[in-house]
């Protein structure tokens, strides 16, 4: 019985975080900074009340979407998980506080190809106290920052170069299409997204997850080419759809930190 009130507080916890990715997830990419949600279909402002308690729109009646109760159900979830077994790296505060973190860049990276300036800024200082946190324990405080530096810069690094190497694909892209979108191989955002990342995990194990993302990236591409072929859609344009690689990369730096 003792055991079934505590997990109260985890389910509780959970759906506050979720509530938050949501929140974060609907205004930032729109406004960035935190400001009143508003219905995605006719822009009226959500009351919080009416917000945070999920009712759809008063004035046109639109649902709230599908990756809303996804994102809930998967934050108690995780957040009940976790509670039971804390993770050995970070303890549960922290832990908690890097998956709402990870929630709202997957969500938006999904969502809206962005990976935006100001989840880049506060992912740099959460970053450096996660990868200070984890390397200072074994190798003192003053080393635990030069390692999260350290690893930072080859995230930072590394995928400027990638990011370089996928404008080319894009202008190369333009010219097969004789139009150009804006599209992108790999987002300006990325490239931060891989110094925040960096931070996190520290010099060497930043290189672990810049494999891991690139190799799901390049997997998903491959499934999604071969579903193409079976229902017999494959043309040549779509080798030129580019997909958001910043899930990916928080799939590797996730099992690092948590697996």
């Amino acid at each position: 019985m003792e055991m079934d009130i505590s997990l109260l507080v985890p389910i509780l916890l959970g759906w506050l975080g979720g509530l938050f990715v949501n929140y974060a997830s609907d205004v930032l990419p729109h406004t960035r900074r935190f400001s009143q949600p508003v219905c995605p279909n006719c822009q009226t402002p959500f009351s919080w009340a009416d917000y945070l308690t999920l009712r759809a729109c008063r004035n046109c009646g639109t649902r709230r979407s599908l990756r809303t109760w996804l994102v809930q159900i998967l934050a108690v979830a995780s957040f009940s998980y976790f509670w039971l077994f804390p993770p050995n790296v970070l303890g549960l505060p922290l832990s908690l506080i890097v998956l709402i973190y990870f929630g709202v860049i997957v969500v938006i990276d999904l969502e809206h190809r962005l990976i935006l300036h100001p989840t880049s800024l506060f992912g740099a200082v959460l970053g450096l106290i996660v990868g200070t946190y984890i390397h200072g324990q074994a190798n003192g405080w003053l080393t635990g920052i030069g390692l999260s530096v350290l690893g930072g810069l080859v995230g930072f690094g590394v995928m400027f170069i990638l990011y370089q190497f996928g404008a080319l694909i894009a202008k190369f892209r333009a010219r097969k299409m004789q139009a150009d979108d804006g599209e992108e191989a790999l987002g300006g955002g990325d490239v931060y997204l891989l110094g925040v990342l960096g931070l996190m995990l520290g010099w060497p194990f930043i290189v672990n997850a810049l494999v891991i993302g690139v190799l799901l990236g390049g997997l998903f591409s491959l499934i999604f080419l071969i579903g193409l072929l079976l229902r017999q859609r494959y043309t040549g344009e779509a080798l030129m759809n580019f997909i958001p690689y910043g899930p990916y990369f928080i799939i590797g730096a996730f099992y690092l930190l948590f697996l």
